[in-house]
């Protein structure tokens, strides 16, 4: 597996100063208008032998050392996150390329998809999509070394019990959204060997999801699944799944996009079973629009939020081990917990740091609690309005340094909390004021 970044914050001051013509300004950006107007041609062989663009060498990117195969720099852009006092920051997290919403067709290879016919790809390129069929696989299987780009040009595919987009090898693909597209799979999944291909789109590499139009998912099982990273930069997607919406193994970044999700577990699940410091989630801008079985939100490690509007009805809202909270405005009501910092991840200790933002949380009576962090609670800025019978259960340091508190409509000076599902823990005060105010970085 490929190195990945760490969550240390890099200085990349000498980048920021240099990048004036970057294409964006700030986090939430808007996207540009894609224009996908080659004519279409059938065809079902790979022609794409040696391709890649041509995409100019940029002063961000002679600093930080050149570019990439298909003109991705080697290092993340300055793109300017909402919060940049972090435990990660967007400009370290997306290249330029993540960013760009339109795809440049200029050499690409066209397909209609045809009943029964897969579409096999094996090398570096664009390749658009276009047409209505059923029982079809797009296979990826390139050099590890190769970025694909996958243009859906209002594309509709319906298969029976396999992935539509099936990513085998490369080193990252795009799937670039032209024109509304729809993709859906009927039936039970069956795997491809020792491979449980799950999702509508299945990939074991790199995977960007962009562009300016609609993709329509609907599963059986997953929507969209990595076994390895997985970015979001803009795009609307509606996806009815039941199980995930969208799950990776290494991370869930979105920088922009709209959502509107109903799925029977998680609606965002980042989880890796070999390194708990991977599984996080990294948001900072979109609109949200989430209904789901168990948690809207789930990274396994670390759940950033910078930015987005989020309405969330779920069992539980976010969870995460450590959960921070730096912008945007979460609107979420759940049946369990609304946010909870758990204990997932041994690399990290458990806690919600809550710095920033609009923060709305209802929950139903029961053994439910607004907030539950089962180590150290930090509110030092935002608006937080907690409704419920239990509001705050927190097990270590709590500390209120800033922002506004509501508990049942009425504004706050000191966090009422309990202990550990009911014990008292100070209630109305600080808890000892100690505790890690960062994770411990694995």
């Amino acid at each position: 597996m490929r190195n990945k970044k760490s969550f240390r914050i890099t200085a990349l001051i000498s980048v920021l100063m240099i990048v004036t013509a970057l294409i964006l300004a700030g986090c939430n950006s808007g996207n540009s208008t894609i224009q996908a107007s080659t004519t279409p041609t059938t065809s079902t062989t790979d022609t794409a032998a040696d391709r890649s663009e041509n995409t100019s060498v940029t002063a961000a990117e002679e600093a930080v050392g050149g570019t990439e195969s298909g003109g991705e720099t080697d290092t993340a852009i300055s793109a300017g996150a909402a919060y940049t006092g972090g435990l990660m920051n967007a400009s370290d997290l997306f290249t330029e390329r993540d960013l760009v919403q339109t795809p440049d067709l200029t050499e690409a290879v066209i397909y209609t998809v045809s009943d029964g016919e897969d579409i096999h790809i094996t090398a570096e390129g664009v390749y658009v999509l276009n047409g209505k069929a059923a029982d079809v696989t797009v296979y990826v299987e390139a050099d590890d070394q190769a970025k694909v780009q996958i243009v859906l040009d209002g594309v509709t595919i319906e298969n029976a019990d396999f992935p539509c987009i099936y990513v085998k090898q490369a080193d990252k693909v795009y799937v670039t959204t032209a024109a509304e597209s729809t993709l859906s799979v009927t039936g039970s999944f069956i795997a491809d060997g020792d491979t449980n291909t799950d999702a509508v789109i299945f990939s074991k590499d790199d995977l960007v999801l962009n562009g300016a139009s609609v993709l329509n998912i609907s599963s059986t099982d997953n929507g969209v699944v990595s076994k390895d990273d997985l970015k979001i930069t803009g795009g609307t997607y509606n996806i009815t799944a039941s199980s995930k919406a969208f799950e990776a193994n290494d991370s869930i970044r979105i920088y922009d996009g709209v959502f509107s999700l109903k799925a029977g577990t998680d609606c965002f699940h980042a989880e890796n079973d070999e390194d708990d410091t991977l599984g996080y989630i990294y948001i900072c801008g979109g609109e949200f629009n989430l209904e789901s079985g168990d948690d809207a939100v789930h990274g396994e490690s670390v759940v950033q939020i910078d930015g987005g509007t989020f309405n969330i009805s779920a069992g539980e809202g976010i969870e995460g081990t450590y959960i921070q909270i730096n912008d945007g405005t979460i609107n979420i009501t759940s049946w369990d917990d609304g946010i909870n910092a758990a204990q997932k991840s041994d690399s990290y200790r458990a806690t919600l740091e809550i710095n920033g933002g609009s923060i709305k949380v209802s929950v139903t009576n029961g053994d439910t609690d607004c907030i539950d962090v089962n180590g150290d609670l930090y509110i030092k800025g935002g608006t937080v309005n907690v409704t419920g019978s239990s509001v705050f259960d927190c097990d270590g340091a709590v500390e209120f340094t800033g922002g506004t508190v509501i508990v049942n409509g009425s504004e706050v000076d000191t966090i009422p909390y309990s202990m550990g599902g009911g014990g008292m823990g100070n209630m109305g005060g600080f808890m000892g004021g100690g505790g890690m105010g960062r994770p411990r970085m694995g």
